[in-house]
């Protein structure tokens, strides 16, 4: 008797061979057979007439280090097809820590990430010390998906050197590079997939200071690196000091030499995060070509890419262009639906529109300000609608506001209050100098590049780019209308095997025989986007955003279904995966 047996349907097998008519069996969390048909009983037969199946998602830059504590569902990511997630990215995590210490790391998550540090608090059970006894905590709990670790460099600094001293950003001595070499070492013997480094100024605690190795000198990078190397991890991870501009194109080209020589002596695969900024719209080109080079050197080098523009959302839950008006603060505690109808009122708006922020604490109001100054550069999120992440530069809220003759904050008011349900406003920050997606287009056309930038579990208020895997299929592979588009089998591969096979997850990331059965079935034609929508549903009621899709007719993990049309089954096959099996 086999499990599960998946029948009529389309299979796009995740390798970017043409998609083909199969079934597909599954037996003990592998998959048994794919045949023109398969008749053999089955405890539950998946009718995918009409649909797609093809494997499950494989998202390699996650943030989920402190919920995969606390949640086990691990939404927004459950709701896009992922099946495997890799966490510790950018250099920031919570192991190995001292005990008595973790107020530190979470302090440099909340500001790195944007995740409440009160839910941090309140939701993480910790309970070790080195980094093999982070993972051996993890190993005990289950999932709706696989976990991979990476060991960040934040951590492991302030482990070594001490809160001031890491925290400052202070040259290591030998003897601490020689400390932090010796536990990396051990954290990939433990199974962790690589490091993660961050060298971006746009990387600050939620003290203001600098991610711990964000000046780290080579003798500390390369001894690292070799650790990595000889302990069997794979992976060299750097949120680039380029992320955020440079007067100077030097930096970058000095990052990347480092970068690239790493990867050559090391044999590891260094990513390289890659944005286009508007300051300087083409550098990425020249970080792209430079990992080129690279690569035809011998090095592998891979950029991480976006797949959509990536920025922060504003609306009245979130980053609200008119807190702090005293009008606005007198309805504030109202439940969100009775605001939008208060302001409604043509009094109220002609008051809150008419008012200055008020506050005694003036950082709060010079980022209240700065708020106003910025709608103009914002799209409206149509409520009900799916959302529009290429939207034409006619369509900003300073483009309509100059063509009716009124100000910007005038529309953003209106746009807030013109459906009953919550609207967002979309202020793109990086890949949208341009106004459209012809830069992602191309980055993705790089023939190493990844689509790896989704970052789930992190900047909870202010992004849901979770949903990428999903806005992959809807916008181009059918969706786009300003543009080239990816064939459906080059968009499944690109969420499938080839983040896998850049991690070397070989038993995941395509549908064949032998191959863990994680595999999504998706009903392609109507596969759509929902709007962002904020929750209090962090421990300590923070919030976050959350986006849901529709389309998803189940989602397999393991042999197990673990989402049914857009619902969570509570099956928890999903364990911690290493580098040892």
């Amino acid at each position: 008797m086999l499990d599960i047996v998946i029948k009529n349907g389309t299979l796009v097998d995740g390798t970017g061979a043409p998609a083909r008519r199969a079934d597909v069996a599954v037996k003990d969390g592998r998959i048994v057979r794919i045949a023109e048909s398969i008749d053999e009983p089955a405890t539950e037969t998946i009718d995918a007439a009409g649909r797609i199946v093809t494997p499950g998602f494989v998202d390699i830059h996650t943030h989920y280090d402190g919920q995969v504590t606390w949640d086990d569902e691990l939404n927004p990511s459950a709701a896009h097809g992922v099946t495997t997630v890799i966490t510790g990215n950018c250099g920031v995590g919570f192991a190995p820590v001292r005990p008595g210490r973790e107020d530190h790391l979470v302090r440099l998550m909340e500001g790195v990430e944007d995740i409440p540090g009160t839910a941090l608090y309140e939701g993480m059970t910790w309970g070790w010390e080195s980094f093999p006894e982070y993972m051996d905590n993890l190993r005990g709990r289950s999932w709706s998906m696989d976990v991979g670790v990476q060991l960040p460099h934040g951590p492991l600094r302030t482990y070594v050197m001490g809160d001031e001293r890491a925290g400052g950003n202070a040259e290591a001595s030998p003897g601490d590079v020689a400390e932090m070499a010796r536990l990396a070492r051990e954290a990939m013997e433990a199974g962790a997939f690589g490091f993660t480094t961050s060298r971006t100024l746009g990387h600050l605690s939620s003290d203001g200071v600098p991610v711990p190795g964000t000046f780290a000198d080579d003798d500390e990078l390369f001894a690292i690196a070799k650790a990595v190397r000889d302990g069997g991890g794979r992976i060299f991870e750097v949120a680039m000091a380029g992320i955020v501009p440079h007067d100077d194109g030097a930096v970058t080209k000095r990052e990347l030499d480092w970068i690239g020589t790493m990867a050559k002596e090391t044999g590891l695969t260094a990513t390289i995060i890659v944005l286009q900024h508007d300051q300087d719209p083409g550098r990425w080109r020249q970080e792209m070509d430079a990992a080129a080079q690279w690569r035809r050197e011998g090095a592998r080098v891979v950029p991480l890419v976006a797949g959509r523009p990536f920025g922060v959302l504003l609306g009245l839950e979130i980053r609200n262009p008119f807190a702090l008006r005293p009008s606005y603060e007198a309805i504030a505690g109202l439940p969100v639906h009775e605001r939008i109808a208060a302001m409604r009122d043509p009094g109220m708006r002609e008051r809150i529109l008419a008012e200055e922020p008020v506050a005694d604490d003036d950082g709060k109001l010079l980022s209240q300000k700065g708020l106003a100054m910025i709608v103009e550069r914002c799209y409206v999120l149509e409520s009900g609608a799916e959302p529009d992440y290429e939207p034409d530069p006619s369509r900003s809220i300073g483009a309509v506001a100059r063509a009716r003759g009124v100000t910007p904050l005038e529309i953003a008011y209106d746009a807030l209050t013109s459906s009953d349900e919550p609207v967002m406003l979309l202020l793109p920050l990086f890949n949208y100098s341009d106004g459209n997606h012809d830069v992602l287009h191309e980055q993705m056309m790089d023939d190493a590049a990844v689509v790896g930038l989704a970052d789930g579990g992190a900047h909870c208020g202010a992004i849901c780019d979770a949903s990428i895997p999903t806005y992959m299929l809807t916008h181009w592979v059918k969706g786009r209308t300003r543009g080239a588009r990816l064939p459906l089998e080059d968009g499944v591969r690109r969420l499938t095997s080839q983040p896998a096979d850049v991690y070397g997850l070989s038993d995941r990331g395509r549908l064949e025989e032998g191959k863990r059965a994680d595999i999504n079935v998706i009903d392609l034609e109507n596969l759509r986007l929902l709007a962002p929508h904020a929750v209090h549903d962090l421990p300590a009621g923070g919030l976050r955003l959350l986006q849901d899709a529709v389309g998803y007719d189940a989602t397999i993990v393991a042999g197990r279904v673990t989402r049914r049309n857009g619902t969570d089954t509570g099956e928890r096959p999903g364990r911690l995966v290493t580098t040892r099996g």
